[in-house]
């Protein structure tokens, strides 16, 4: 005989609730917390120590060559870029920064031109070798190319220059933005082949090395009052690499350009100063590592012979290995009071170690062939960028500015990786695997075992102890649980990632038993 509706729920509403009383709801939490905390163990530890492992074999980590681990990163990125850059220049957020909010203005262009030059720099690898992917670069981040140049180059996200400098911040000093201008420009066009911003470039190059030219020392401001001579540098390579593109030749130029990297030019230990004075050519206190690395990046397709000299003298005063660590100080090993230190370029420095510093020092040290340096630095940079399945670098994520630059870290990475030795340096092979890498890699896995045995073991002897054991207001709890857990779904749907781990972990703590009383018990 059929049953009428008020039947079905009558036998569902009793069915629920002899499950509750007998625990068969509260054992099906169990065993599914369980399995949660298996998938997310598996996926946030025990898997990202297998990728680093494996990456850790790349004979391209030790000796010249693109990594897969770069390789990866390479195609996990541009459909996440290309929409992020499209949504940023659809947004009115970057008129809306302050001058002073570094991270939300500077760090979506200079991220975005990180990225174009690591396309170019995989283009030019696929072309020597076709079999290094199985899609030509420039193809399948085309979209995310034309929107990065566009974000560099749209007037809106350049709000915080034109602040400093007028709405003719494209013609005078202001040598951080234009030097990325020029640098996104040249990208472009290396990548698409199109000329449809070959006269904005070349009009850019003209009167920014007509600028330097003509300064009393070969320094300008990046903002007023505020000279990094670093930038300076890196200006004139981006205006030879676009020479490239616009058939022109700014070669007499960037010989006499070295004029501001000598002399009196130089800090005590011969290095290029952080910050100088534009007007006086002097330094305006000493190197530091993050900026030194930076150099380190260009200087050798200028100056091959003052590139390494300043290598070296980066390693002599710099390069430190202590506590199974090996890095770039931020400060030189003479100035160990500022062993604990943090600001927008330096990153966190951590016993002297640099985050900044080592992280472009490992790109410094590829350019430069010194793998015996780079092959640690990369080891630790594996490591400490923790590598999901999905491709996503969790700790350069988490790191980077989430609202603004949200990709900034792995486009730094990405970067850095792809980083090749200049014409005719000297390539020297070596180094070893730093102690911390294997401290971080045995303790993630044995963190992972032993979060899946306790759980396993809390099953286990939940179910040894039913008898003895009660669900305190096991309704509200079982109702909780399933919110969580659909909460968690729910955040997945939306792309909150972050928001369901946390609603999942929370969805753990239920249910809470406690041992039965007289009479509680079965």
């Amino acid at each position: 005989m059929k049953k009428t509706l008020p039947g079905l729920i009558h036998h569902a509403s009793d069915t629920l609730r002899s499950a509750l009383q007998n625990g068969r709801v509260s054992n099906t939490i169990l065993y599914v917390n369980a399995g949660i905390l298996v998938v997310l163990v598996a996926y946030f530890l025990l898997a990202p120590v297998g990728i680093i492992v494996s990456d850790l074999s790349d004979p391209h980590i030790r000796e010249p060559g693109i990594p897969g681990s770069a390789v990866r990163l390479f195609y996990n990125l541009p459909p996440h870029y290309a929409e992020w850059a499209r949504e940023r220049l659809k947004s009115d957020r970057a008129a809306a920064l302050s001058t002073d909010d570094i991270s939300g203005t500077e760090w979506p262009i200079f991220g975005s031109v990180f990225y174009l030059w690591s396309v170019v720099s995989l283009q030019e690898a696929w072309e020597r070798d076709p079999s290094l992917m199985d899609v030509e670069p420039k193809k399948y981040a085309r979209e995310a190319v034309e929107a990065a140049t566009r974000l560099v180059t749209d007037p809106e996200q350049a709000s915080w220059v034109r602040e400093h400098w007028g709405e003719d911040y494209l013609r005078r000093e202001n040598v951080f933005y234009r030097m990325l201008f020029i640098a996104a420009l040249t990208c472009h066009a290396r990548l698409t082949g199109s000329k449809e911003n070959l006269e904005r470039l070349r009009e850019q190059v003209e009167g920014l090395s007509a600028e330097i030219e003509k300064s009393p020392h070969g320094l300008l401001n990046d903002y007023p009052g505020q000279c990094y001579p670093a930038d300076v540098l890196v200006a004139i390579a981006c205006i030879r690499r676009a020479d490239r593109m616009l058939g022109t030749d700014h070669s007499d130029f960037a010989e006499r350009a070295i004029r501001a990297f000598q002399g009196d030019g130089l800090d005590e230990r011969g290095l290029v100063p952080y910050a100088a004075g534009a007007s006086s050519g002097r330094p305006l206190g000493p190197s530091r590592g993050c900026a030194n690395s930076y150099v380190s990046l260009f200087a050798p397709e200028l100056w091959p012979e003052e590139a390494r000299k300043w290598y070296e003298l980066h390693e002599k005063h710099f390069w430190q290995e202590r506590w199974g660590a090996v890095g770039f100080r931020e400060f030189p090993a003479d100035m160990e009071d500022r062993d604990w230190y943090i600001d927008v370029d330096a990153g966190p420095v951590m016993m002297g170690f640099g985050v900044a510093a080592s992280a472009f020092g490992t790109g410094a040290a590829r350019v430069n062939g010194r793998f015996d340096h780079a092959y640690p630095l990369t080891a630790e940079m594996l490591v400490a960028s923790w590598p999901l399945p999905d491709g996503t670098l969790a700790m350069p994520r988490l790191l980077s500015n989430a609202t603004d630059a949200p990709y900034l870290g792995e486009a730094a990475i990405l970067y850095c990786l792809t980083r090749m030795p200049a014409d005719r340096v000297e390539v020297q092979k070596g180094g070893e695997l730093p102690a911390v890498v294997y401290l971080a890699l045995f303790m993630a896995s044995g963190a992972g075992i032993f979060l899946i045995a306790l759980s396993l073991l809390q099953v286990r002897r939940a179910r040894r102890r039913q008898e003895n054991l009660v669900v305190p207001h096991v309704r509200f709890q079982s109702a909780l649980w399933l919110g969580l857990l659909l909460g968690a779904i729910g955040c997945l749907l939306v792309c909150r990632p972050a928001m369901a781990i946390l609603l999942l972990l929370a969805a753990q703590l239920f249910p809470r038993s406690r041992p039965a009383r007289n009479g509680e018990a079965e």
